[in-house]
């Protein structure tokens, strides 16, 4: 019997089975070669091997569960740690904190997630050692100790995050951002939402974002800011954002929702980019090859909606983004073709800026020998200068 294909198949006899093979053993080469598939098995195989994990597991065999813990997966770390709390409970709990003061970044994980299940009273003395993990650039590591400290209201953790959005260092910053959508602050999403506004970082900001509060709800409370973050998520896929994860924003019925109901300047530049972003993944087969049919239905099923949209009534309203403050500015450069408009941009203050409208004139063979002096007589960024000389 192939152990690995009966764990993950359909037959009940067979990955009963082969479940008590893994747990019984413990047969740590099957679970090493379930962790290396973890990319490769769609949600509900993972799900369905994890419920079998548990049920092969019980009073005499759930120890077995320790020798799994140099392989860390996302997929089974609650399955493993909630059988060993079940079963082992407090009798476990030196062992496990052994495991986390010592061991390495995958065993610490598992140790971590453990120790969510028990009291704040049992973790005050190791607090200072979580505190330290949630900066780990090992993320499940990182993510698994944020946990408890929000479990906690561990104000010290947060506050320090809150401090560094209000430092130089974009990383730093960014690195806040994720601590602070994993802890749950949802207050501080008005400073997450300036950072982003501010960050080179923006779109992987804006790709955290939805974790911490829905599309719906960033809409319905602010409806502009909730446009600029789409339009930065629209922009990071596939790069940043995965083509899998459209399926869990309901894009298609957001989009018609907008463009029928909630038409704006802002809401049109977003429908606007999204249009290009649909057709071009939809014309390179490349970016879908891999995509499950769930998530292929779903792209085609967006496209739909915006191929039915009138791009001209669109791009009637882009021109009142187009002034220096509006947040939503970089992205109608892209989409306003009327070369006058364009130029009164050319004396921003913002230098980024400037050279954004540059590149969109020569893109548009409009640039002229009178756009680059004009522009090069605000601009002090020496970089920035180089550029505009060779463009």
């Amino acid at each position: 019997m192939d152990v690995f294909k009966a764990l993950t198949g359909k037959n009940p006899a067979e990955f009963e089975q082969a479940a008590h093979i893994l747990v019984d053993t413990p047969d740590i080469e099957l679970f090493k070669k379930l962790v290396k598939q973890d990319d490769f098995l769609f949600d509900f195989i993972k799900n369905n091997v994890a419920k079998r994990i548990q049920n092969a597991c019980n009073k005499d065999n759930y120890i077995n569960l320790l020798k799994f813990f140099d392989y860390y997966s996302p997929s089974y770390d609650t399955v493993i740690t909630e059988v060993l709390y079940q079963y082992g409970g407090m009798n476990l709990f030196d062992v496990i904190k052994d495991i986390f003061l010592n061991g390495n970044d995958n065993q610490k994980a598992y140790a971590t997630k453990f120790m969510s299940f028990l009291p704040e009273d049992n973790l005050q003395t190791l607090l200072p050692d979580i505190r330290k993990n949630s900066e780990s650039e090992f993320e499940p590591l990182a993510i698994n100790s944020i946990e408890i400290l929000s479990k906690f209201n561990d104000e010290i953790s947060k506050q320090k995050a809150i401090n560094k959005l209000n430092t130089e260092d974009e990383f730093e910053q960014y690195n806040a951002v994720k601590f602070l959508v994993t802890y749950g602050a949802k207050e501080t999403l008005p400073q997450i939402i300036n950072v982003m506004k501010k960050s080179s970082l923006a779109e992987n900001i804006a790709s955290e974002i939805p974790y911490m509060v829905s599309i719906d709800e960033l809409l319905k409370n602010d409806f502009d800011n909730g446009i600029l973050i789409l339009c930065n998520i629209l922009s990071a896929i596939p790069e940043i954002v995965s083509i899998e994860s459209i399926t869990d924003y309901n894009l298609s019925r957001l989009f018609e929702d907008l463009y029928r109901k909630s038409l704006t300047s802002s809401s049109a530049l977003l429908l606007r980019l999204a249009k290009d972003k649909f057709d071009s993944l939809t014309e390179n087969e490349e970016y879908l090859f891999d995509c499950d049919k769930n998530t292929k239905d779903e792209v085609y099923e967006i496209k739909r909606v915006l191929d039915n949209i009138n791009i001209n009534k669109l791009n009637s309203l882009l021109y009142d983004e187009l002034f220096e403050e509006s947040d939503f500015v970089f992205f109608a450069v892209d989409y306003v073709n009327d070369v006058e408009e364009l130029e009164t941009l050319l004396d921003s203050h913002n230098q980024t800026l400037v050279l954004k409208v540059l590149t969109a004139l020569k893109e548009k063979q409009a640039l002229t020998q009178a756009h680059k002096e004009l522009a090069l007589h605000n601009i002090t960024n020496l970089d920035i200068k180089q550029v505009v000389e060779v463009l």
